[in-house]
């Protein structure tokens, strides 16, 4: 029987206003299904106009411009839905949901759902769980030593994945999807006899433990950051937010 890194996978990315989960906005999104390595994915892409002005550092990022996301982008509480069915449906069909940094997008997905349509991401999974696959927590604790950076253009090098059009979201929730596919390959004999449900359980230990880790790095330096050890979703938004 087929490792789950060799089966059907799922993966999602967004781009956005900025950094912050609590305040910016979801401009674009897409969820990836294939269902084997080397198969053709189906995309499923949203364009959003967030009702709020986008920063021209976001569109350096990204290229969708406030006037191309005004005209051509679509209202955020359908769309918002639709996300959330879309990744339940994947739930349903037990396919692991790979998710680079899995706590930005996630919990943005989740705020943007309360805010617009007074709901928590959470409520579509109460049947079947969402097991997610993060490549960065998966990376960071199989090859824990390595240096260097490990945002996805730099995962995609090391495990020599092709990443085609970065920041846009299509292409970087497939690169991900790639990448998990070679970090499974790569770490086999620890990986394979876990199945998506335990990595997903492990992974929340192993960012807890990273997040401690950099936390008592900033500590040292000085530097007045926290880091969230939740892992993949941030608690509730504050009432400020």
């Amino acid at each position: 029987m087929a490792c789950w890194y060799e089966g059907p996978l799922a993966a999602f990315d967004t781009e956005t206003t900025g950094v912050d989960v609590e305040t910016d906005r979801i401009v674009s999104a897409a969820v990836v299904v294939q269902d084997a390595p080397g198969t053709r994915p189906r995309v499923t892409r949203w364009l959003v106009n967030p009702g709020v002005p986008v920063p021209a550092g976001a569109t350096e990022v990204h290229g969708l411009t406030e006037e191309h996301l005004r005209h051509n982008g679509r209202w955020p509480a359908p769309v918002m839905y639709e996300i959330a069915e879309a990744l339940a449906e994947q739930a349903l069909a037990g396919r692991p949901l790979v998710v680079m940094n899995a706590p930005f997008d996630l919990t943005l997905l989740d705020r943007e759902l309360r805010r617009h349509r007074a709901s928590p991401l959470d409520r579509w999974f109460e049947t079947s769980p969402l097991l997610v696959l993060d490549p960065r927590v998966l990376d960071k604790h199989l090859d824990r030593y390595r240096k260097g950076r490990r945002t996805l253009t730099d995962l995609c090098a090391h495990y020599g994945v092709t990443l085609e059009g970065a920041h846009d979201a299509g292409a970087d929730a497939l690169a991900a999807l790639d990448v998990v596919r070679a970090v499974g390959r790569r770490f086999a004999v620890r990986l394979e006899r876990l199945s998506p449900a335990e990595l997903h359980t492990l992974q929340a230990v192993w960012h807890a433990a990273q997040a401690r880790g950099l936390q008592a790095w900033f500590a040292r330096s000085g530097t007045e950051e926290t880091v969230d050890p939740a892992w993949p979703l941030r608690p509730d938004m504050p009432a400020a937010a």
